[in-house]
C-alpha cells in the first residue's frame, strides 16, 4: 500500500496510472503531474468511483477518514457519490440564495441610477454593517432576532442612525427576494421599534432679517460656475430638499403655469409635488438654461451632463462665503423659510405644510392633492421672494427693516 511519501515521491508518466492505498482507496497519478485521491466501490451490485481531492491538499490521513466515511453511508445504503452531487448543488443553491448574492443582485438593479454618494454610503452599511455577519447565511434562513443581534452591534457602538439604516437596507433587499420568490417575508418589518430612537437632527439655518439679508448679499456676491451659482441663488427661493433641487430636470419646469412639478417617484410618495416658482427663480432658470440646456438636468455635474451636482457643493459654497456648519446648511433654508413666513410674514401653517411637503391631512383623513391651495401658495412663494430681495437691499445699505409683513394678518 502506498505511503504518504510514496505518494509525494510519484513522478507522472506518459499515461494515468494508479497507487493502491487499501479499501478501494487509490492516488491517481496524470502525466501532468497532478494526483488525486479516487475510492472505487460497488453499489447496487455495479462499481462506482469517488473523487476524495487532490493530493497534497487532502493528506493520506485526511483521505482514509473520508474513505471511513464514505463506508459508513454505503452501509446505510446511501449512495456517496450520489449523496456528494446532492451535497454539492444544495451548496449551490444556498449560495445563490445567501444574503450576499442577493445583495448583489440587488444593487446591480437598484443602484446603478443613484448618486455616486448614495452608492457609496449604501455599500459602506452593507460592508460595515450586514455582510461580515449575514452576508453567507441563507436570507430564508435569517431570523428577526438574528438580525436584531447584528443591528445591536452598531446600536451599542452609539452608531444608531446606521444600525436603523441598516435595517432599512435589509428590507429593501428582503422586498426584492420577496419579489424574485426568494422568500415569503421580510423579518425586518418586525424589528420596528425594537432599535433606539435617533435623536431629531435639526439642521442649522439663519432666521433673523439682519443674517438673511446678509446672506442673500453674501450668496449675490459669490462667484463659482454659472451652475453652481444658479443652484446657490435658488436655493432659498424653493422650500424644496436640497437633494431634490440637485435632481431639477428641465422636463419638469411647466413655464406656462410658473411651476415645478417633482414626480411622485423622486418624492418617494403617491402623488406629485407642485412647487409655485416666483419671477425671481423663472429668471434664475433662465440665466442658468444656456449652460445646462443639453443636460436633462438644470444643475449638472462638472463631471457630466449625465449627473447632477454633488450634494456637498452647495455646502461648499456656503462654507467658502464664509458660513460655518453651525450656522447655516442647504437644508436650512427649507428651516428659514419655514420659520420667517410663519413669524414674519404672518403666512398660515398649513400652506406652510404643503409647500413643504408634509403630511397633511383633511378632516376626513385624506392627503390633500397636489393643486390643493395652490394660487395661495404661488403668491405665499411671490411674497417669500419679493422679501428676500428687499432684506438684501436693506443689508446692501446696513438698514435691515423687520416689521414690513409682522402685523399683515394671516391669509
Amino acid at each position: 500500500m502506498v505511503t504518504d511519501a510514496q505518494a509525494r515521491a510519484a513522478k507522472p508518466k506518459e499515461r494515468d496510472y494508479k497507487l493502491g492505498a487499501g479499501e478501494g482507496l487509490y492516488l491517481l497519478v496524470c502525466p501532468n503531474g497532478r494526483k488525486y485521491w479516487k475510492l472505487k466501490y460497488r453499489f447496487a451490485g455495479k462499481e462506482k468511483k469517488l473523487s476524495l481531492g487532490v493530493y497534497p491538499a487532502v493528506s493520506l490521513k485526511e483521505a482514509r477518514t473520508l474513505v471511513a466515511e464514505a463506508k459508513a453511508k454505503l452501509r446505510q445504503d446511501i449512495n456517496p457519490s450520489e449523496q456528494k452531487r446532492t451535497d454539492k448543488a444544495a451548496k449551490r443553491v444556498a449560495a445563490e440564495s445567501s444574503f450576499q448574492a442577493i445583495t448583489d443582485e440587488w444593487m446591480a438593479t437598484h443602484l446603478e441610477d443613484k448618486s455616486v454618494s448614495h452608492q457609496r454610503r449604501t455599500r459602506a452599511t452593507l460592508n460595515n454593517r450586514l455582510l461580515p455577519f449575514l452576508g453567507k447565511r441563507p436570507l430564508s434562513e435569517i431570523t428577526a432576532p438574528e438580525l436584531l443581534d447584528v443591528l445591536r452591534k452598531a446600536e451599542s457602538a452609539g452608531r444608531i442612525d446606521q444600525a436603523h439604516r441598516a435595517r432599512q437596507l435589509f428590507g429593501q433587499i428582503s422586498k426584492y427576494a420577496i419579489q424574485t420568490g426568494r422568500i415569503e417575508r421580510d423579518v425586518a418589518a418586525n424589528l420596528k421599534g425594537a432599535l433606539k430612537s435617533v435623536a431629531t437632527k435639526h439642521y442649522a439655518a439663519l432666521t433673523e432679517p439682519a443674517d438673511v439679508g446678509r446672506l442673500m448679499l453674501a450668496i449675490d456676491g459669490y462667484r463659482g460656475t454659472p451652475i453652481v451659482m444658479a443652484a446657490l441663488r435658488i436655493s432659498p427661493l424653493l422650500m424644496a430638499r436640497p437633494g431634490i433641487i440637485r435632481q431639477m430636470e428641465w422636463s419638469e419646469i411647466d413655464y406656462e403655469a410658473s411651476t415645478w412639478i417633482i414626480p411622485a417617484e423622486k418624492m418617494k410618495e403617491p402623488r406629485d409635488h407642485v412647487v409655485p416658482l416666483s419671477t425671481q427663480a423663472l429668471a434664475i432658470l433662465e440665466d442658468v438654461r444656456p449652460f445646462s440646456m443639453r443636460s436633462r438636468y438644470v444643475f449638472p455635474s462638472a463631471r457630466g451632463e449625465g449627473r447632477c451636482l454633488s450634494e456637498n457643493t452647495i455646502r461648499v459654497a456656503l462654507r467658502t462665503m464664509g458660513y460655518t456648519n453651525d450656522q447655516m446648511t442647504p437644508h436650512g433654508f427649507r428651516a428659514m423659510a419655514r420659520t420667517m413666513l410663519d413669524e414674519i410674514l404672518g403666512v398660515r401653517p398649513d400652506f406652510l405644510e404643503h409647500q413643504l411637503h408634509h403630511a397633511v391631512k383633511d378632516p376626513n383623513g385624506r392627503a390633500y392633492n397636489r393643486t390643493q391651495f395652490l394660487p395661495d401658495r404661488a403668491d405665499m412663494m411671490q411674497r417669500w421672494a419679493d422679501y428676500l430681495d428687499e432684506l438684501r437691499l436693506a443689508a446692501d445699505h446696513n438698514n435691515v427693516v423687520v416689521g414690513a409683513f409682522k402685523n399683515r394678518e394671516r391669509q
